[in-house]
């Protein structure tokens, strides 16, 4: 631990601004900091890193070990399960002391599917994209698509090297590695080719970070060219697109919180008018997949929880949508993937993934009843694997859990199961572990999942280390997996456990309503109670539990130890959404308004005000003793802006009762890097390796 000479943390300028709305009057003195150009800014910033480096420099050692230990549980070359789309056969390779994978190919020649080895090309092989080759010279890198026309020769393909989530697109000929066209510039994420090849559709954002425009560039053109397909003018919308796996229809989703609306156009002919699927109602939330001459549509018309439902392609709209299958109770239909034989539509059931095969029929309902997958020894989550074809007569799917590596699975029409590939683990032995789903009793009743995974010979007996990660918004489901980095926790006797708070999507869509806008305190009390748990049955010592979350699970974790900060020895908030009523009173930020049917609209209205005012972190630092604190983030994030983490530090160090040599608070800010960190696997090892010797030094688990 740091010693008596221990460095005075960075102290920022304190410029109080009365923000007021609703009677109600903040005193900000950081304010000042929402302008991302004041001088005083990056070398706040900067000062923190260099002192976080010093608070943290005794972790040296044992962030090595780390390091090492998820190095050694972790095959380095390795080659991913080959996909066929066409006549191609699709993987990735990895390379020992790369960072980056390797995208490759091989022809297929009608024989069974490849076994690729690691430094053995495939007879024929063709590498598409070398990360590694691509990031030389830039100190961040990501490739977000890589879509190939229809003939083969060519890809397309969109890279980021600043972590700012703006692409450059590049057409690519692919034996000759010839770049045929780069013209469109700061694409979002999205990609699709048209049917013969000439034309790419695209997304771009406004200055609010909304995805509001689809665009249709023709090979060869200028940018300035580019014809506006669909634009979104609704801020609470915004837009996203895919290609149908048989690749004739470009589907355009349009989205809220709460609403959706969709449109088709028809790939084979480029230049025409998308087709609406059907008007957006709110509350109306569908999706849709392309079935050859039909659509499945997964929507909320009839039950909460979603139905599978099918429509003729040339009449979409919602009056002739017909059940496939409406939901049991405790079950959430997802969503499905069609092929030409058979349908896998995929819901939650208990509150875990799984998949049903459907059969086409020749009757006048197309579809049968669906089937359950069975897998032998099927761990907890079962979800899609890479299913690139519409022709496949298999469907890719992926199945773990906390102790069960990544196991790849095929699954035929009938059923029958194919594994492979399993992960490969070296040195790991399930049979030295535990993992179990309990019920946790909430303050009001409710009973909350949790996820526990441990050493085999680890007792309830009061004196465990522990560990506890929560996300708990948007209705997204963080379902058991495995981690081999986890594995360095369990060996050194630590409890582990994942938290599934309302507001997620793990209980269907009731749990997420209840999570969120006026009812969003309910997520901190779920975590909060999860975490008592742990400790009132023994699980772990009252003085040795740890805490992590990101994004709004930063949120989730700033909440949760203002409400209880004797509950947690050290907590990690990674882009940490910690001054969230600020952002969300501010419709100019990127993303803000979007945002309003998740939290509520503070602006307009009081409740919503007083309720949010109520739990976000920076502006509920009370003068207790609080765990220690280590806020990460990245000068690029688009999402949550690296402001936030900077005021709440501030905010914790002038209040709470901390002695900073046993429970510091430090930031740590990646200078070229956007939301999700460091991009390379290395870098982002070693970024791991380092947040958690943090929390395991301070629970005494290092």
């Amino acid at each position: 631990m740091p010693t008596s000479t221990t460095p005075q943390p960075p102290l920022a300028d304190r410029v109080p601004a009365e923000r007021t709305f609703h009677g109600d009057v903040f005193v900000d003195d950081f304010a000042w900091m929402r302008n991302h150009d004041d001088p005083r800014l990056l070398p706040l910033v900067k000062a923190e890193n260099a002192y976080t480096e010093v608070m943290t420099e005794h972790l040296g050692e044992g962030t090595d070990t780390i390091f090492g230990e998820l190095k050694a549980r972790i095959v380095e070359n390795d080659v991913s399960v080959p996909v066929l789309l066409r006549d191609w056969w699709y993987f990735v390779r990895t390379v020992e002391g790369e960072q980056y994978e390797i995208h490759c190919r091989a022809p297929y020649s009608g024989d069974a599917r490849p076994e690729p080895q690691s430094g053995v090309a495939l007879p024929g092989e063709q590498v598409l994209v070398d990360g590694n080759r691509e990031a030389e010279g830039s100190e961040f890198f990501e490739l977000a698509a890589l879509e190939i026309d229809r003939t083969g020769d060519r890809m397309a393909i969109l890279v980021d090297r600043t972590g700012g989530e703006l692409y450059d697109l590049e057409v690519r000929e692919i034996s000759a590695g010839r770049v045929l066209d780069d013209a469109v510039k700061q694409a979002s994420y999205d990609l699709a080719w048209s049917f013969d090849g000439a034309h790419l559709f695209y997304v771009r954002r406004d200055d609010a970070w909304r995805a509001h425009q689809v665009w249709r560039h023709e090979l060869g053109t200028s940018a300035a060219d580019d014809v506006l397909v669909v634009e979104e003018p609704d801020e609470l919308f915004s837009l996203g697109i895919d290609s149908s796996r048989d690749d004739r229809w470009l589907v355009i989703h349009t989205e809220s919180r709460l609403t959706t609306e969709v449109r088709l156009l028809d790939l084979t002919d480029p230049t025409s008018e998308p087709v609406l699927v059907e008007p957006r109602t709110r509350g109306l939330d569908y999706s849709v997949e392309v079935d050859g001459d039909r659509i499945l549509l997964t929507h909320n018309g009839n039950h909460a929880d979603f139905e599978l439902a099918w429509a003729p392609i040339e009449a979409p709209g919602r009056a002739n949508w017909r059940s496939v299958y409406a939901p049991a109770a405790g079950e959430r239909v997802i969503g499905a993937l069609s092929f030409a034989g058979f349908v896998a539509m995929f819901l939650r059931r208990g509150g875990l993934p799984t998949a049903d095969l459907i059969a086409k029929t020749a009757s006048e309902n197309p579809y049968g009843a669906p089937k359950p997958v069975v897998l032998e020894g099927a761990a907890t989550r079962l979800a899609a694997g890479a299913n690139p074809s519409y022709e496949a007569s298999a469907v890719q799917l992926v199945a773990t859990s906390l102790l069960t590596p990544r196991t790849v699975v095929d699954v035929d029409a009938a059923g029958a199961a194919s594994v492979l590939k399993v992960q490969e683990v070296p040195g790991f032995d399930p049979s030295d572990y535990v993992e179990e789903r309990v019920w946790v009793p909430g303050r009001d009743g409710v009973q909350l999942p949790l996820d526990i995974a441990r050493r085999a010979d680890v007792e309830p007996d009061g004196s465990n280390p522990g560990y506890i990660y929560g996300y708990g918004s948007y209705e997204a489901s963080f379902d058991p997996a495995f981690s081999a980095l986890r594995l360095s926790m369990l060996d050194r006797g630590v409890v582990y456990a994942l938290a599934h708070p309302r507001g997620g999507g793990e209980m269907g869509r009731k749990w997420y309503d209840e999570g969120k806008m006026l009812a969003k305190t309910n997520t901190f009390n779920d975590f909060v109670d999860s975490s008592r748990w742990l400790i009132d049955q023994g699980w772990v010592a009252s003085d040795r539990l740890a805490a992590e979350g990101g994004s709004a699970g930063g949120l989730l974790i700033g909440a949760a130890v203002n409400q209880a900060p004797e509950l947690y020895r050290a907590v990690h908030a990674a882009v940490p959404f910690v001054d969230a009523l600020t952002t969300i009173l501010d419709p100019t930020l990127p993303l803000t308004v979007g945002e309003w049917e998740e939290w509520g609209n503070p602006i307009d209205d009081a409740q919503v005000y007083a309720v949010m005012k109520s739990y976000t972190p920076y502006e509920n630092v009370r003068a207790e003793v609080y765990p220690a604190v280590l806020a990460t983030t990245s000068i690029n994030d688009t999402r949550v802006s690296f402001v936030e983490p900077v005021k709440w530090v501030q905010a914790l160090r002038e209040t709470v009762l901390n002695d900073p040599e046993q429970r510091p608070i430090v930031l740590k800010t990646e200078i070229v890097a956007g939301h999700a960190g460091s991009s390379g696997r290395y870098d982002a090892w070693k970024q791991d390796a380092f947040e958690f010797a943090f929390l395991l030094d301070q629970i005494g688990a290092l």
